[in-house]
Parts: structure tokens; C-alpha cells; sequence
């Protein structure tokens, strides 16, 4: 059996860091981002990364929640993995979203309907019609193991992230219900939640100063989480072809979560 991950955000932060840590483990990736000329040089890096381990890395440089070019790249991913292929990690990183506040009295500086709409789309559904198209395309099988990276934020609050919280606890409870139909099949599905991780994502939510001094100061290991702690969670999960874990949140923050 050839067995490969796919990876949603591929080309940074948690994304990078998981594909390269199960291509040392032996997967192939499948690697999903939607970079611009200005930073396609890092992906040909962690490409070059990938490749250096021995295994194959296949990008798709397409926006992961649109249908068709989704349709498109599971084709290719079918064709290139062969009959016996397998998707044994589904890995859901994908970090674009609209940082507004819901309340302003200039409508302009409120979030609206289209934006809220679409971090939903990317943040939270999408996992929903990649697993779906993934697994009709006969790559989830038995012992495939399904990732979506949440945060504290799907159940606390700060200020401009009221869209991305929604998006988070939206994907908490479609990982819950993929565990649920998928446990019978064989096949896993977990959510994982980071402590806060200096990432590209995380730079962009208003005050992330201060996010990360207090995570610093709570955090019993006196550090913030790293995309590589995430990584070898993931690895470790990931490898098993034991699926009974299934339907849970599990953090990986050095104890963050419980003191902070």
C-alpha cells in the first residue's frame, strides 16, 4: 500500500512542519497551499525539504475551498497514488479568515455577511468536502487518520476574532461528526489544539503581543508551542493504524490550556 498525507496549508506554520515531519517518517505529500509569486520560493523549499527525506511531495497551489480546482486535485492525487493508494493523514491547517469586529458603528470596520461566510467556507466546512470527496475517491479507507487544527479561541473570545472563534468551534463539532460516521470505516478524525505558536497566522490577529506574553507567562513550560511540538503529535497519531482514539480535541500546548 502507498500511503500519503494530504496537507491543507501546507506552506507554513503548522502545515510545513507536519509535512516534513511525516515525509521523515516515510508518507508522501500531498501538499495544498495558495501562495503568490512572492512566496513561492519557500514552498520549492520545503518541496526541496520534502524530497530530501526520500519521499514524494506533489503541491497544488489552489485555493482549498474551491470545489472545482478541489475536484481537480483529488483526480490527480487518485491517479498518482495508484489503486492501492491511501491517504493515511488528512491534515486540515488552513488559516484565512476576516479579523473585524462584529460591532462597529462604521459598518465599514464591521465584519459583514460575505466575510463571516467565507471564514466559515475555508476555516471550518472545507475539512467537511475534502473528507468527503477524499473518501469517495476511495484514498480514506481503514485506517486513515483525519487532523483539523483548533485553538483555545473555538471557546474564548478576543476582540477581532469573533469569525475565526465561530470558524473553530464549527470545525470541533465537523470533526466530532466525521469520528462518529467515519469510526465504523475504520478511520480516525481528531482535532487538535495548539498552545500559541508564533506562526504567519498568528502574527496577523490584532495585540498578538500580548497573546503571546501571556501564554509565555502561563504556560508551565515557560515557552510558547511550536509548529514542531504539533508536528510530532501529529506524526505520532498519524503512523497508528489503531483508529479507537477518535472524536476528541487534544491539546498540545505543555500544559497551557489547563493553567491559562
Amino acid at each position: 500500500m502507498s500511503d500519503w498525507a494530504v496537507i491543507l496549508g501546507a506552506s507554513s506554520g503548522f502545515g510545513h512542519a507536519s509535512a516534513t515531519e511525516l515525509a521523515k517518517a516515510g508518507l508522501d505529500i500531498f501538499g495544498v497551499h495558495l501562495d503568490r509569486r512572492a512566496t513561492l520560493p519557500n514552498v520549492k523549499s520545503i518541496i526541496q525539504d520534502i524530497t530530501a527525506t526520500g519521499s514524494k511531495a506533489v503541491f497544488f497551489n489552489i485555493n482549498a475551498a474551491d470545489s472545482a480546482r478541489r475536484a481537480e486535485a483529488i483526480a490527480a492525487m487518485k491517479e498518482t497514488a495508484g489503486a492501492r493508494g491511501r491517504v493515511k493523514v488528512l491534515l486540515h491547517s488552513l488559516a484565512f479568515g476576516s479579523l473585524k469586529p462584529i460591532i462597529s458603528q462604521d459598518a465599514g470596520q464591521a465584519i459583514s455577511q460575505s466575510q463571516v461566510e467565507m471564514t466559515i467556507d475555508v476555516m471550518a466546512s472545507s475539512i467537511v468536502y475534502w473528507a468527503q470527496d477524499l473518501y469517495r475517491a476511495g484514498l480514506i479507507k481503514e485506517g486513515s487518520q483525519i487532523f483539523a487544527m483548533t485553538s483555545s479561541g473555538g471557546r474564548r473570545q478576543w476582540y477581532s476574532y469573533g469569525a475565526v472563534s465561530a470558524a473553530k468551534a464549527a470545525l470541533e463539532s465537523y470533526v466530532r461528526q466525521l469520528a462518529l460516521e467515519l469510526s465504523s470505516k475504520g478511520v480516525a478524525a481528531n482535532c487538535i489544539q495548539a498552545g500559541v505558536t508564533d506562526t504567519p497566522a498568528l502574527r496577523k490577529i490584532p495585540d498578538n503581543e500580548k497573546m503571546i506574553i501571556h501564554a509565555q507567562e502561563v504556560n508551565p513550560g515557560k515557552r510558547l508551542t511550536t509548529p514542531e511540538d504539533v508536528a510530532k503529535a501529529i506524526r505520532l497519531l498519524g503512523l497508528s493504524e489503531d483508529t479507537w482514539l477518535t472524536g476528541n480535541v487534544i491539546r498540545v500546548d505543555g500544559g497551557e490550556d489547563i493553567t491559562g
